[in-house]
């Protein structure tokens, strides 16, 4: 008898040991679990409002610069933790627009910019070949306190990184990027025409091989 009541006592301790081993385990896969999504972190992709957003250019001679738009055709961007992550962008070259000229020597401009007019097709952009740009973000970083946005731009087929200052906004349901004025080297991108470092023979009817961008861009949640 007393021996049936010690195999009794050890079968319920085995018992009661073994279910709370299994409730610690239970909590364990729970909280690991837990820190698994939060160190993945909330992602959302947002869309680029192409209504408000543009990227406004510059370009400059001895004698003079010009000045325009180009719109965006698609674009979107993730965003992780309240920070962009990367993202894609669709530049619409066909959009290249002039602001400082009117009539006649702004569409004169326009078109030679865009290479539509005839034997002048190469001299900048030849939208007929390439019709769209692109740009896709990579990251991005802090630096002495300035956001600055990486990634690689394609133009004309040719693919070379670029990185600019901005100011990011995220919100809920909306992301703003705002860049400042920043310089990219036309020549990376086979843009050649009037440029003083691919030609010698120039004199000051050169164009400075800099184009000036500023980048704006409103995107909404998905």
């Amino acid at each position: 008898m007393k021996n049936l009541i010690l195999n009794f006592a050890l079968v319920a301790f085995i018992s009661l040991g073994a279910g709370a081993c299994k409730e610690k385990e239970e909590k364990d896969e729970t909280a690991t679990a837990t820190d698994t999504m939060e160190t993945a972190g909330v992602s959302a992709d947002f869309n680029v409002n192409v209504d408000e957003s543009t990227i406004l250019w510059k370009g400059s001679k001895p004698l003079g610069s010009h000045n325009g738009t180009i719109a965006l055709a698609s674009g979107t961007v993730m965003v992780k933790d309240g920070a962009p992550a990367g993202g894609k962008f669709s530049i619409d070259m066909n959009t290249i627009t002039d602001l400082d000229l009117e009539g006649q020597m702004k569409d004169n401009l326009e078109a030679h910019l865009k290479g539509t007019v005839e034997g002048k097709e190469g001299d900048f952009f030849n939208v007929t070949e390439y019709p769209f740009a692109s740009f896709e973000m990579t990251g991005v970083t802090e630096a002495d306190g300035t956001t600055m946005v990486n990634g690689n731009l394609t133009i004309k087929d040719k693919t070379n990184p670029v990185s600019f200052p901005a100011a990011i906004s995220v919100e809920e349901n909306m992301m703003t990027l705002k860049s400042e004025p920043f310089t990219i080297d036309r020549t990376k991108w086979g843009v050649n025409f009037g440029s003083k470092s691919i030609f010698d023979n120039l004199g000051d009817k050169f164009i400075d091989d800099e184009i000036e961008l500023t980048i704006s861009v409103v995107a909404n949640k998905s």
